[in-house]
């Protein structure tokens, strides 16, 4: 029995817990509910109660069945206070005062002083606890007997006995045959016993020996009536209605008379209640769990009511902030993917060989023309500015939005005005002002080598990067200087385009990792009031959980599941950007094929603005593994991303927007396709809901929902060790993307 008591101890310990969560009153009922069915799990004993109103009988029955005078019995109403009767050796009583002093005396004489009611029919307030100890055999099973005020008499009487009630495991219903069942017992029947859980109940009718022969068949009728209406939960095949004449049974126990107490009707309750103890003591479980399943269900309710406001409250910040994020994010993605291809085409317009294959015929030309520097300042410096103030228009959108760093300017210097050393001239060294090897600083030999001269090398400088001549034999002299100069001229300049590259992708690297922090975001700390609300649901949804899981483990019912706890709060952060990466050439090549499934997914809608291109259903390179339609399905959802920020950009740049966005949204999910203008047109939109076996007239998300299942299931990466698969599933996808195209325009 005690290693059963024990095994409810973590029981007990989440009903206090949880209980103490609701700041309950002291003296509040659920506060003495739960203290006393907390003691009533520990308490290895098994308690009989006798209960029913004052001068019924109740002690005299507790005296019949004990064989003595142990109790105060009187013909008004006597007992004060509730006497548990314990086994002992010996009679004995043990008071406990509330001030902690402790009365013990031999006999149960002590009880007339501390045990009964006042001259002014009060309980003893300074009365802690009452136990009489007796040495009767049916005690020394671990049977403790409850002797309780009569109810129907004083408030705090009644008080008293609703709570020790549910601390017993056998209630014992002592009833007056005379004035059978009033209003006032059923009231007591319904509200202490049945809606606490407690049915393990005997009904004993007293006094019925005081009635006439005819009235007391009348009255055994009743009885039965209020037995037979109250489904008690005892051991099959024993009754819950039994006949005792209390006083008639305390005399003959008393004197000895067996007779007398069989005909009382004593001998046979004794018996019953005997048999039936002995079983339920034996399935402890039964008896007391379902008075804890009513305590634990007022708990959970008043819980509930605790933890509902702050969880919608905590939600609602949550949803807020995770909407705030969720708007950042996309703004993230859309800025980054302009400054990706701002980026993209700075860089590749300083790549050596797109700078030659642009600007070096024009550059070698100015050189020779005298005309570098306003050829440089008017279109190279012009180009290249413009390229960067794509990028600065990006970073400064950025800036304005997330507000967190103010980004660099983008400068990229252009080198030095080319410097060239002139061979001499064949035959005419005399005529140049300057010596032979002289440097011309700052582009412009035209000047010096005049007219004809000059144009000669303007034309060969032409020829050359145009023919892709590198050396010439068998020509004149002059022929041959024009095409020497030509060649300064051309590697001057390729020297200049060389350094322009180096240098400008080494700052462009090291820009793009800086700016990476412009388009980050953090997000917003927690209020003090929210992280304090948090933290207070977190313990009642812990606290609750844990109740919810000790009943289960009791095998106790329970209405509630466990919540799913709340998580706590924690500011978005950008994720840890890698080490800087330079660009290389190699890179360059390697990073072409990256994007492989983005192409493969993404529509014209998120490449290009206002663009009527339909999806791109080019299969992917071959892999050595099939992916898996997990990886198909994030990579889908990656495109719905994309697709829902280009959506974003065109909506926020659209006139009436911010007026009318709440009406977009509403209206949006439930529209329908635009209606056909031709017969034709009807053919075509016909066949593409039959495509995507879709009902016509269903509406835009419902198209967009069939969609999406079907380019998961179709996908061309699902097949791509299966060509055959492979190559049905590229024109089914074919197909889809098309009736997709039809129904969404």
């Amino acid at each position: 029995m005690q290693k059963q008591s024990e095994s409810y101890q973590d029981l007990v310990n989440a009903l206090k817990s949880t209980s103490r969560l609701l700041n309950l009153e002291r003296n509040s009922q659920l506060s003495q509910d739960v203290n006393t069915i907390s003691h009533y799990l520990t308490n290895p004993n098994f308690q009989i109660a006798v209960f029913g109103p004052f001068n019924h009988g109740k002690s005299t029955l507790l005296n019949a069945i004990l064989g003595n005078r142990t109790l105060p019995i009187d013909l008004i109403p006597t007992t004060g206070a509730a006497i548990i009767v314990k086994y002992g050796s010996d009679l004995r009583t043990r008071i406990m005062l509330r001030d902690g002093t402790e009365i013990y005396r031999s006999g149960t004489e002590i009880l007339q002083q501390y045990a009964i009611l006042d001259g002014n029919r009060q309980m003893h307030q300074d009365v802690a606890s009452v136990e009489v100890f007796c040495p009767h055999p049916f005690l020394k099973r671990g049977i403790e007997l409850l002797d309780l005020p009569g109810t129907n008499d004083k408030e705090a009487q009644d008080s008293l006995v609703r709570d020790r009630l549910l601390s017993t495991d056998l209630v014992v219903q002592l009833l007056d045959a005379r004035k059978l069942m009033t209003l006032g017992e059923r009231e007591n029947l319904r509200d202490w016993l049945l809606d606490r859980g407690i049915k393990t109940v005997i009904f004993v009718a007293n006094f019925i020996n005081l009635l006439e022969p005819e009235e007391q068949q009348q009255v055994q009728n009743r009885l039965l009536f209020v037995a037979e209406s109250f489904r008690a939960e005892l051991p099959p095949g024993f009754s819950n209605l039994y006949r005792v004449d209390a006083l008639p049974a305390l005399r003959a126990r008393l004197k000895g008379d067996g007779a007398g107490a069989t005909s009382s009707g004593l001998a046979t309750f004794e018996a019953a209640l005997q048999n039936i103890v002995s079983i339920l003591q034996q399935n402890r479980g039964d008896v007391r769990l379902p008075r804890v399943q009513a305590i634990a269900s007022q708990i959970q309710l008043n819980l509930q009511a605790k933890i509902e406001p702050l969880l919608k409250e905590v939600k609602s910040f949550d949803e807020k902030e995770n909407a705030k994020i969720e708007v950042k994010q996309k703004a993230a993605n859309l800025i980054q993917q302009g400054l990706n291809k701002s980026f993209t085409e700075l860089r590749n317009w300083l790549e050596l060989s797109n700078l030659l294959k642009k600007y070096q015929t024009e550059a070698t030309v100015a050189i020779a023309e005298d005309k570098f520097k306003t050829w440089q300042i008017g279109t190279l410096k012009k180009d290249l500015s413009e390229l960067q103030l794509n990028i600065m228009k990006w970073l400064y959108q950025a800036y304005e939005f997330f507000k967190e760093e103010r980004p660099e300017d983008l400068s990229i210097p252009l080198p030095n005005e080319p410097q060239i050393t002139l061979p001499p001239k064949p035959g005419s060294n005399n005529d140049l002002t300057e010596p032979a090897g002289a440097i011309a600083v700052g582009g412009g030999i035209g000047w010096l080598l005049g007219g004809p001269v000059g144009a000669a090398v303007v034309g060969s400088i032409s020829y050359l990067l145009n023919k892709n001549i590198q050396e010439t034999d068998d020509k004149s002299a002059q022929e041959s200087y024009h095409q020497q100069v030509a060649k300064i001229c051309i590697g001057v300049t390729e020297n200049y385009f060389t350094e322009l590259s180096n240098q400008g992708l080494a700052i462009l690297a090291e820009f793009e990792y800086k700016a990476k922090r412009v388009t980050r975001f953090s997000g917003s700390p927690e209020p003090l009031e929210i992280a304090n609300k948090r933290k207070d649901l977190q313990q009642l949804q812990i606290s609750f959980n844990q109740l919810v899981q000790q009943l289960s483990k009791a095998k106790i019912s329970t209405n509630y599941q466990p919540y799913r706890e709340i998580p706590k709060y924690i500011p978005y952060t950008p994720p840890v950007e890698k080490e800087q990466k330079t660009y290389s050439q190699k890179e360059k090549a390697n990073n072409s094929t990256s994007s492989t499934y983005r192409y493969s997914y993404k529509t014209a809608e998120t490449n290009q603005a206002n663009s009527n291109q339909r999806v791109n259903t080019s299969p992917p390179p071959k892999a050595s593994t099939s992916p898996n339609p997990a990886e198909v399905d994030a990579k889908f959802r990656n495109w719905e991303i994309d697709q829902e920020i280009a959506r974003m950009k065109a909506e926020m740049r659209s006139p009436g927007y911010q007026a009318n966005k709440q009406q977009q949204n509403t209206s949006q999910s439930n529209k329908a396709p635009q209606q056909p203008k031709n017969q034709a047109e009807k053919d075509k939109i016909t066949r593409a809901y039959s495509i995507l076996g879709l009902q016509p007239g269903v509406s835009i998300n419902e198209v967009k929902q069939a969609y999406k299942n079907l380019v998961k299931k179709w996908h061309p990466d699902l097949y791509v060790n299966q060509p055959q698969l492979q190559k049905q599933a590229q024109e089914k996808m074919r197909l889809i993307n098309e009736a997709y195209t039809i129904l969404s325009d």
